[in-house]
């Protein structure tokens, strides 16, 4: 019999500061393998509601890179807040204005470490190069330090 998974929640447990942690984020478009994001149109509504949401306080997203059907990120998110609600939030809101399909839910890994940070962040950057949308000495355009 194959185990039972379990719900694991996206909150930051009481005793850890969440203005000091950053995260790594993956959240992946419902259709496979279809371009929604790696577009200068959809590019740019994305950079907008995410600079809109980091003026208001919401989050910082250190790196941000869109791929054809996902997103990857390293984000830090205020005191006092709710991942998976803002998240959420922000996907509903560009689904209505740029009709983009999401996949429920979305990958999060606590980043512990600067190290760790710095790790994810190359995995990140060279995620367009991995799928062979780019030479090595290309910079991909869908990416926001």
């Amino acid at each position: 019999m194959l185990p039972i998974r379990k719900y694991l929640p996206h909150d930051v447990p009481s005793w850890i500061d969440p203005t000091q942690e950053a995260f790594f984020l993956t959240i992946n478009g419902k259709r496979r393998n279809v371009n929604q994001f790696a577009n200068p149109k959809n590019w740019e509504a994305i950079l907008e509601s995410i600079a809109f949401r980091e003026n208001r306080g919401d989050w910082h997203w250190n790196l941000i890179l869109a791929m054809p059907d996902h997103l990857h990120g390293i984000v830090f998110f205020p005191q006092h807040f709710e991942m998976r609600k803002m998240i959420e939030e922000w996907k509903r809101w560009l689904a209505r204005q740029c009709k983009f399909e999401w996949q429920d839910g979305f990958f999060e890994h606590r980043l512990r470490s600067e190290e760790s940070a710095q790790e994810k962040a190359i995995y990140i950057r060279m995620n367009p190069n991995r799928a062979g949308l780019i030479d090595v000495s290309e910079s991909w355009p869908y990416q926001r330090d």
